[in-house]
């Protein structure tokens, strides 16, 4: 146990010292703020229609304190999604990158304790990024909210938390599928581009292949961990999520759930039988 926490304090001081990483997590609250909150409310503001029907008052309430978790959450299937596997394929693939995985595996931790600690740092990253997604979008729901003139009541804590926890538990989902790639592959690049172009291109055409002309692809679409995390979204979010990108009812909370930490059980898995078995070379 010794050897998995310096694995991990020494991976958090290598990963804090990388700009890349730095970059995604700033990519990451950009993007939530604009499409959560500067668009909407630039759109409140000039009385312009939302894209998903309605009036443009019906912006307001989705930009205030009371939906500020389910709004930074309804990015998580698809956006941060991209973002959180690129992560983990760098945490886990870089070593081979750079040809110094040898070198690391040489010392006195073993594989499986090397590869716990990169998967603990991977946690602790992942965390962070949510909680300042979190934070940002506390700060420009109550500014809003206090430039309009309307309520800055957060909701319940049992709503808070289910919102955070399902966050967090997504993140998570596809920074392990990421983290995976970066071991079974062996590098970074091929994780990153198989991964991304899954995450934004091949789920979201099945997803439309399947709702329009070839509904036999539903059950295949049920089971894509982009649509559970969209749906574990819709279950925990409801209204603020209406009309984002990657966010569905195709499949309940429960089975959501359930999925998706499959998909993080299968990518531990997967990811502790290539660092045992195979050559790392």
């Amino acid at each position: 146990m010794r050897d998995v926490l310096d694995v991990t304090v020494a991976e958090l001081a290598k990963a804090a010292k990388r700009p890349a990483l730095w970059v995604l997590l700033a990519v990451a609250i950009v993007l939530s703020q604009v499409f959560n909150y500067l668009i909407p409310y630039l759109a409140f503001r000039s009385g312009d229609t939302p894209p998903v029907g309605g009036t443009a008052s019906d912006l307001l309430p989705t930009m205030l304190p009371e939906h500020a978790v389910g709004s930074t959450i309804s990015g998580f299937p698809v956006f941060a999604g991209a973002l959180a596997l690129v992560f983990g394929a760098l945490i886990t693939g870089s070593e081979f990158g750079w040809d110094t995985v040898k070198t690391q595996l040489i010392q006195r931790p073993g594989r499986i304790a090397v590869l716990a600690g990169q998967w603990l740092a991977m946690v602790v990253g992942v965390l962070v990024g949510v909680a300042a997604m979190l934070a940002f979008s506390a700060v420009s729901s109550t500014v809003i909210a206090a430039i309009e003139g309307a309520s800055l009541a957060w909701g319940s804590a049992g709503d808070v938390t289910r919102g955070v926890a399902a966050g967090a538990l997504i993140l998570l989902m596809w920074a392990g599928l990421g983290a995976a790639l970066g071991v079974v592959l062996r590098g970074v690049a091929m994780p990153i581009g198989l991964g991304v172009v899954w995450v934004l291109g091949v789920e979201n055409l099945v997803a439309v292949m399947a709702s329009t002309a070839f509904t036999a692809l539903q059950p295949v679409r049920d089971v894509l961990p982009g649509v559970n995390a969209g749906s574990l979204v819709a279950s925990v979010a409801g209204a603020a999520t209406e009309g984002t990108p990657g966010v569905t009812d195709s499949v309940d909370g429960i089975r959501a759930v359930t999925t998706v930490c499959c998909y993080l059980a299968v990518a531990v898995i997967a990811a502790m039988v290539a660092m045992r078995r195979r050559d790392v070379t």
